[in-house]
Parts: structure tokens; C-alpha cells; sequence
């Protein structure tokens, strides 16, 4: 999605600067310094795991449409 096809409203509702350091101070105040690494540590894991995930089945998608070329291709050497 391209920023030109962004509503121009929610653009008003994005926290600035000064919002997202109280966003941050709220996050260190509720779970502590020891907590956020472990938080930061599972998110990067979540997510190399989805994006493991969705490379598994875009090659899964791709081996399959060779495969589908290779029986629809007649044998030229036959």
C-alpha cells in the first residue's frame, strides 16, 4: 500500500515524536528493564519464524509450478 493511498485522517491519529517517548516510558514503567530484552527477543523470533515460514511455502508453491511446466512440456527427446 502506497502512502498515496493512505486515508490523510489516520495520518492525524500516528503518535509524534514526543508521543512515542511517553508510549516507551509507559512500555519500561510496566515490565521493567529486565523484561523488554526477553519481549524484543521473542518478537524477533516471531517473526523470523513467520518469515521462515511464508520462504517454506513460497518454494513450496514454485517447485510445484515447475513440476506443472515439466508435465506440460512435451519431451523432445522421445
Amino acid at each position: 500500500m502506497t502512502m498515496l493511498n493512505v486515508n490523510p485522517l489516520l495520518l492525524t491519529w500516528m503518535p509524534s515524536g514526543g508521543e512515542m517517548i511517553v508510549l516507551l516510558l509507559i512500555i519500561v514503567v510496566m515490565f521493567g528493564g529486565k523484561k523488554i530484552p526477553e519481549l524484543a527477543k521473542g518478537l524477533g523470533q516471531g517473526i523470523r519464524q513467520f518469515n521462515e515460514a511464508k520462504d517454506g511455502i513460497k518454494s513450496e508453491i514454485e517447485s510445484g509450478m515447475k513440476e506443472k511446466e515439466k508435465i506440460n512440456t512435451p519431451n523432445n527427446n522421445a
